[in-house]
């Protein structure tokens, strides 16, 4: 199977926020081919335009599916609600989007096997609206899933364990590895559920690396996260995803560097 390097594209928030098409078409000259959006629904006509004319599209996406209000990168909850899955699917179909992955859910929500299980029983839903609309659905990690354990088990296997076969993971390597799991042995429990990864590098430096957004992160390669061996962990693994929480540096250069990593040492 081809694996796809893609970037996420909160990772340039606030350039998107700035320039829609003048962003994308920075990224598009970095040579991407494909992103993930975020945030996509109330813009899902100007972003679908955008991608097209700088010959980028979206097999993926972030949108909250198992919340009923918006949960900030940090983990703290808000009161603003998120659309239904029925307008996200919606949306993501307009951008010609495969799959929807819901970005993560509050730790508060980790503390038990009954909270995870009603996790599980919201994207199973949403699953079952996915799928009449053509789009699957999946979950995407930060720490606090792995640094829940029951039995030994991390709060994300325990997860997978009550999924439908149709909802699919995107783990996030870097916060595997913050969270003091290994990401290839994780990745080689998880087995074919695991379809994207967030192909994230960090030199977890005590200095930088409890700050938020994190201030550890670099270019995929340059730090101690195992990306390529987990990578080919993942066995019907499709996309490789560049994304960076925080980088002080030239950021397009930093994707750019990710990029030319990935393709060779993941894609190809």
């Amino acid at each position: 199977m081809t694996i796809q390097t893609s970037l996420q594209l909160f990772t340039i928030k606030e350039q998107l926020d700035a320039d829609l098409d003048g962003a994308l078409a920075q990224v598009a000259a970095r040579g991407f081919r494909a992103v993930e959006p975020y945030d996509f629904v109330h813009r899902a006509e100007a972003l679908a335009a955008a991608l097209t004319a700088c010959g980028l599209t979206a097999p993926s996406g972030h949108a909250f599916l198992a919340s009923d209000s918006f949960v900030n990168p940090d983990g703290s909850g808000t009161t603003l609600p998120v659309p239904a899955p029925a307008e996200v699917f919606a949306a993501a179909r307009v951008l010609g989007m495969g799959t929807v992955i819901d970005p993560y859910t509050e730790p508060s929500r980790w503390e038990s096997v009954a909270q995870i299980e009603e996790t599980a029983r919201l994207l199973n839903a949403a699953a079952e609206i996915g799928e009449s609309m053509g789009i699957r659905v999946g979950y995407h990690n930060h720490a606090h899933e792995l640094e829940a354990t029951f039995d030994g088990v991390t709060g994300l296997e325990v997860l997978a364990g009550l999924l439908d076969e149709r909802v699919v993971l995107e783990v996030d390597l870097y916060w595997v590895a913050r969270a003091g799991v290994d990401p290839v042995a994780l990745l080689e429990r998880l087995g074919r559920r695991v379809i994207a990864v967030h192909a994230k590098d960090g030199t977890f430096d005590p200095a930088l690396v409890n700050a938020y957004p994190p201030a550890d992160q670099v270019p995929a390669g340059d730090g101690e996260v195992p990306l390529v061996e987990a990578a080919a962990a993942a066995p019907a693994l499709e996309l490789a995803i560049v994304e960076f929480d925080h980088y002080a540096g030239d950021l397009f250069d930093a994707i750019e560097r990710s990029r030319v990593y990935l393709d060779e040492k993941v894609a190809s």
